[in-house]
């Protein structure tokens, strides 16, 4: 039974932050803190003078504690917002609520944002502002400081994920490179946040694996005398960018994300079979070539031969009709353009 509630997850909502106007916030706080100025010029004046009071003491302790404590953390408090983005803020660790929508916002000056992704990038920023500037590069240093300084917020756009080509097998076992790229983007921000380590990080894992189930169910192509309703990775491309969406969003709907599309990009033998699979597909072009030009030829000998019997021009017995037949086809199926040669003489 402890096991049981020990291997439950629990799964997060998005629920709405509180928030106020920001720019009525930020008003208010600039006059308090020149308000807290005035009050502890006037009482510091009345209080050198000799003629302050207990009440004068109290006003220059809470105008400093405003102005240098007070006032300085109510900015904190105030968060800007483009469009397509988000903070999910937290209190001491407790999930309070995402913030959405743009605009100038004032929320609780103790809440924190938190994006796993975005610690992650500022991980390997740091470590490229460590190396840029071992190495001298002040711009590269800069360049990477400037990405280790990105902040919290959640990115709502669409957005598209190209890992690397990948080597797998088929469903007859021959190895092809193939890669895709999916278009995502979040719509939970609570469970891209809490339920996983790295919501980028675990789609792009996820994709690889997804990709390695569905393909393994399809052969690259189909060969020449299998019937249409066999499907296959070349010819039936549609089909296999949906069932790759469908396996890639039941992976992914616990960290709250949506995919919009997943189309392969690249498909190809691998080097080590490439050479003899372009060698089966010439074998199988020209077979595919041969057939139809013995057909046409056959149905050309035919169609000869009835004219000359439908015009009466001249009669031919069977050994003249043979001989006949063999020398149009060879010239109708030869590679090469036929030289006549021509009988002077009599044909018997």
């Amino acid at each position: 039974m402890d096991e049981n509630k020990q291997s439950k997850q629990v799964v997060y909502e998005e629920l709405e932050a509180h928030h106020s106007g920001g720019m009525l916030m930020l008003i208010l706080n600039l006059l308090l803190m020149v308000g807290s100025i005035v009050g502890f010029v006037f009482s510091v004046i009345a209080l050198s003078e000799g003629r302050g009071t207990a009440l004068d003491i109290v006003v220059v302790v809470v105008c400093v504690l405003y102005f240098s404590i007070i006032g300085p953390i109510l900015f904190g408090g105030l968060k800007i917002l483009k469009p397509n983005e988000a903070l999910v803020l937290t209190l001491f660790g407790k999930y309070v609520g995402t913030l959405k929508g743009a605009g100038f916002f004032f929320v609780n000056p103790f809440v924190s944002a938190v994006n796993p992704a975005a610690a992650a990038a500022s991980a390997v920023s740091a470590a490229a502002v460590a190396e840029a500037t071992a190495g001298g590069n002040k711009n590269a240093a800069q360049s990477a400081a400037m990405m280790a300084a990105r902040n919290k917020k959640i990115s709502l756009k669409a957005m598209t994920l190209n890992n690397e080509k990948q080597k797998i097998n088929d469903a007859l076992g021959n190895p092809i490179i193939i890669g895709i790229v999916v278009i995502w983007k979040v719509v939970n921000t609570a469970k891209a946040v809490f339920n996983v380590d790295n919501f980028t990080e675990y789609l792009s894992i996820q994709c690889d694996s997804s990709l390695r189930n569905i393909v393994r169910l399809y052969p690259y192509d189909i060969a020449s005398g299998d019937d249409g309703n066999e499907k296959s990775l070349r010819g039936s491309s549609q089909e296999v960018a949906d069932m790759l969406k469908e396996e890639i969003q039941k992976k992914v709907e616990i960290s709250g994300l949506e995919i919009l599309e997943a189309r392969i990009t690249h498909l190809s033998y691998a080097p080590e079979i490439a050479a003899a699979m372009l060698q089966r597909q010439q074998a199988s072009a020209i077979i595919d070539a041969r057939a139809m030009i013995v057909e046409g030829a056959v149905s050309m000998v035919q169609m000869a031969l009835d004219k000359l019997s439908e015009n009466d021009i001249v009669n031919l017995d069977e050994e003249r009709k043979a001989a006949m037949v063999s020398n149009l086809l060879v010239v109708l199926c030869g590679n090469k353009d036929a030289q006549p040669i021509v009988n002077s003489g009599s044909i018997y």
